[in-house]
C-alpha cells in the first residue's frame, strides 16, 4: 500500500463557505436506477465549489492554502481576492502560498492564470480548458495532466489533449496556465480492498464465476474458457473494440483521435 505524502497541503480544515453537501446515489440515476455498477458506501464528505469558469476578469488574487479536495484527485488552492471574495481554483503544479493569480486578457502567462486561447504563446502547457465560452473548463483536470496548445488556425486553436487526441477549440475560450498539481497521485496503490470501500468502490464478481443466466462467460463445468467470438459484457455485447460513441456535433473539431 501506498499513499500521498501530503507535501503540498497547508491548511487542513476547509473554508465554510465554500462548501456544500453531497449527497451519495450509489451509482443510481433520478428514477433510483443503477446505471454505473459497483457502487456504494463510501465515507461522508462535502462538496469543495470549484470556480472553473475563471469569470473574476481583471481583479487579482492571492493564494492563501493549498487544499486536499475528497472529490477529485487534484489538490485545490484557496484564492482571497482584492474585493474581499474567496474561491477555489485547481491548484498547478508550480503554484504556492502567497502567489498572485489574474484572469482575463490583461493576465501574465505564468502558472494559475487564465488566459484566452488566443492569447496563449504556442507550446504551452495549459489545463482547465473551456469547449464554449463561458461555459467553464471541461477539459484537463485531474491531478498531474497538462494540454498543450501546439497551433492557431484562423478563430482555433489546436490542442494536444493528454490522451493524445488533437482537438480544434475556439480561440476566445479560457484556459488556465500549467500543469495540475498532485502528478504524483498515478503512483499510489490501494493496497487493500477496504481502502476501495472508502472511496465508494464494490467488489467486482467475474462473468466465469457467475451462472449462463446471469452472464455469458457464466457456467461449464469446472473452469471454462471464455469462448468464440470473444469476451463479452453481462448484457452480450462485445467488450473489446466494440464502437459505443454516437456521433457528436463536436466531433468534427476532432483533428486526430487518441491511440495507436
Amino acid at each position: 500500500m501506498s499513499g500521498s505524502t501530503f507535501e503540498e497541503i497547508t491548511k487542513g480544515k476547509p473554508e465554510k463557505s465554500l462548501l456544500l453537501p453531497l449527497k451519495k446515489r450509489a451509482g443510481r440515476n433520478n428514477q433510483g436506477k443503477i446505471t454505473v455498477r459497483h457502487r456504494g458506501g463510501r465515507v461522508k464528505r462535502r462538496l469543495r465549489v470549484i470556480d472553473f469558469k475563471r469569470d473574476k476578469v481583471g481583479v487579482p488574487g492571492r493564494v492563501a492554502a493549498i487544499e486536499y479536495d475528497p472529490n477529485r484527485s487534484a489538490h485545490i488552492a484557496l484564492i482571497y481576492y482584492a474585493d474581499g471574495e474567496k474561491r477555489y481554483i485547481l491548484a498547478p503544479s508550480e503554484l504556492s502560498v502567497g502567489d498572485t493569480i489574474k484572469s482575463g486578457s490583461d493576465a501574465e502567462v505564468k502558472p494559475g492564470n487564465a488566459l484566452p486561447l488566443k492569447l496563449i504563446p504556442g507550446g504551452t502547457l495549459i489545463h482547465n480548458i473551456e469547449l464554449k465560452r463561458g461555459k467553464g473548463g471541461q477539459l484537463v483536470r485531474s491531478a498531474g495532466a497538462a494540454a498543450q496548445l501546439i497551433a492557431k488556425e484562423g478563430r482555433y486553436a489546436l490542442i494536444r489533449l493528454p490522451s493524445s487526441e488533437i482537438r480544434r477549440i475556439h480561440d476566445d475560450c479560457l484556459a488556465t496556465i500549467g500543469q495540475v498539481g498532485n502528478a504524483d497521485h498515478q503512483g499510489i496503490k490501494i493496497g487493500k480492498a477496504g481502502r476501495n470501500r472508502w472511496l465508494g468502490w464494490r467488489p467486482t464478481v467475474r462473468g466465469s464465476a457467475m451462472s449462463p443466466r446471469d452472464h455469458p462467460h457464466g457456467g461449464g463445468e469446472g473452469r471454462a474458457p471464455i469462448g468464440l467470438p470473444g469476451p463479452k459484457t453481462p448484457w452480450g455485447k462485445p467488450a473489446l473494440g466494440y464502437r459505443t460513441r454516437k456521433p457528436k456535433p463536436s466531433d468534427k473539431m476532432i483533428v486526430k483521435r487518441r491511440g495507436k
